[in-house]
This record gives C-alpha cells, structure tokens and sequence, in this order.
C-alpha cells in the first residue's frame, strides 16, 4: 500500500512535537557576507544559494518537520539555479525532512501533467508541490494522480497577501466568496478514497494565509480533510493565535510556515551579534515553540 502524503506529513509533526515548517527562499543579496564572494555569475549565484540552503538544513532540520523550497529564487540563475534547487530538495530529504515544493504551477491537459512530472514525478522531486486551483479539476487532476502515488498538493485558497481580497472576496449571487468556491472544490476533489490516508486527511492540501483568521474558521467547516498550508507568520504579521485559527481543536490539520523570520533572522536586531548560523536556530526554536504553545492541546 502507498503511503499517504497526509500521513507521513502529521507523523513528521508528532515526531518533531511542532506543526510549523521553514521556506527556503535564499535572496542572493541578503545572504551571509562570506557566501557572497568571488564572481557575480549565474554559476557562481546559484552555488552560493545551494550552500546556504545546504547550511541552513543542517540547522533547522533537527526542530521542524518539513520544508518549503521556492523555487522562484533558483530560477533565475537558469540550468545552475535549478540544480541547485533538487541538490537542496535532495539533500533536505537525506536530513529527513519533509519537502514541499513552492512552485505555484497551474494548467490544463498535456501541459499540466507536463509541470506534474516535473515537479512530482520520481524519487528526486519534492514530496507535496503548491498548485494554483484556476483552472478547476481539469488542472488539479495531473497532480492529484501522482499524489495517488504518495506524493502531496497544497492548492492556492485563500493567499496571505493584503490584496488578496481584491479577487478572493469577490461575490456571487449567493454573497458567497471566491475563495469559498475553491475551497468547496478542493474539498470534493480531495475526498477520493485513493487521497484521503488512515487518519481521514486527504493528501490534497489547501495554502489558507494566517492573516485572515476568521476567513480560515470558515474554511476550516469547508474543508475538514484539507491539511492546511499556512503562510503569513512573522515577516507578513500574523501571529501564533492568528495561525491557531486554521487547525482543529485536537491541534491537528495544519503547518505554519515562516521563511524571512526564521532564515534572514541574523538581519534582525534581537540577535544581533550572533553567528548568522546561530542566530536562524534560535529563530527557528522560537518560531516552533510559538506555534506549539498557542495549537497543540
């Protein structure tokens, strides 16, 4: 029997006793002084950001369960920027970390069961991807197929970013939002017997921000097999009880993620002074035992 993404991800936070995960997202201009030297090529861009990933795994692997590569940051360093990225999914793998690919891909037909073999398809890829549910069943499908397979999706439902609204609260008839719309969809589509894993999560996620608290209640009726990907903390402003509004009263059903207050936190004043390395290991203690105080019973 295939092991069910949803299942291995809460093992992976009972294990490490948190549901929080950290994005990689390695800015080359605010990386660590002494990763920065020698020339200014896309060779030389991208090792530096596959070494700091690299480090930075080393130090947060042994206190959150999983990561969230985004892979925007690789790609700009082209054939050098990408092996980065699957040297720095490959390698977080090997520390036992869960891997969740930020890639944000979306379409129909050819083209999307395209993007789902390249991102899902094999031992080398990340264990969940993020999806933009746009398209409807049509584009989710691709992915769902591969997460049949063990591997995970996490689909765009209610983003963390302030215009958000502009679009996501947009209204039918009814006064029902968009957003609420997607996450109706998500929820059928992620119900198949074939998704859902032994504690009755589906292996089809849902990326629900932290700073929309009392939208993710609401979400969290719509969508009760959804694990809930949430973005938001820190850096963005949502606070630890803001997150506390997308999990279940058991504390189960979803996992924070914080990215530039956990991996630039050598930037920030409270640890100045420290190694850099130092300083993202106390971040990222913090960052876990904020969200552990304020979700699990």
């Amino acid at each position: 029997m295939v092991d069910n993404f949803a299942d291995r991800l809460l093992a992976a936070i009972r294990d490490k006793g948190s549901p929080v995960c950290v994005g990689v997202d390695p800015v080359y201009e605010r990386l660590p002084d002494e990763l920065r030297g020698g020339k200014d090529t896309p060779a030389a861009r991208a090792e530096a950001i596959r070494e700091y990933s690299r480090r930075l795994l080393d130090v947060i692997a042994p206190i959150v369960p999983a990561v969230k590569p985004q892979i925007a940051y690789f790609e700009p360093y082209r054939e050098f920027g990408l092996k980065a990225y699957y040297d720095v999914v490959a390698h977080a793998r090997a520390l036992g970390l869960l891997v969740i690919g930020d890639v944000k891909r979306g379409d129909i037909g050819p083209t999307a069961s395209a993007y789902a073999a390249a991102h899902l398809g094999g031992p080398d890829t990340p264990d969940a991807v993020t999806v933009n549910g746009y398209f409807g069943a049509d584009g989710l499908k691709p992915f769902a197929d591969h997460a049949e397979r063990g591997k995970g999706l996490f689909v765009l439902v209610r983003t963390s970013n302030p215009s958000a609204a502009s679009v996501q609260d947009f209204s039918d008839g009814s006064n029902t939002p968009f957003y609420e719309h997607m996450a109706r969809l998500v929820a059928r589509f992620g119900q198949e017997d074939a998704l859902v894993g032994q504690h009755g999560y589906s292996a089809v996620g849902a990326v629900v921000g932290a700073t929309w608290p009392d939208e993710a209640r609401r979400l969290r009726e719509v969508m009760p097999r959804q694990i809930f990907l949430v973005p938001g903390y820190g850096a963005q402003g949502a606070t630890a009880k803001d997150c506390a509004a997308s999990f279940k009263e058991d504390g189960t059903g979803a996992i924070v993620n914080a990215s530039r207050s956990v991996i630039f936190a050598y930037r920030a004043d409270q640890y100045k002074g420290l190694d850099w390395i130092e300083a993202v290991r106390r971040a990222a203690v913090a960052f876990a035992e904020d969200i552990r105080k304020a979700v699990i019973p």
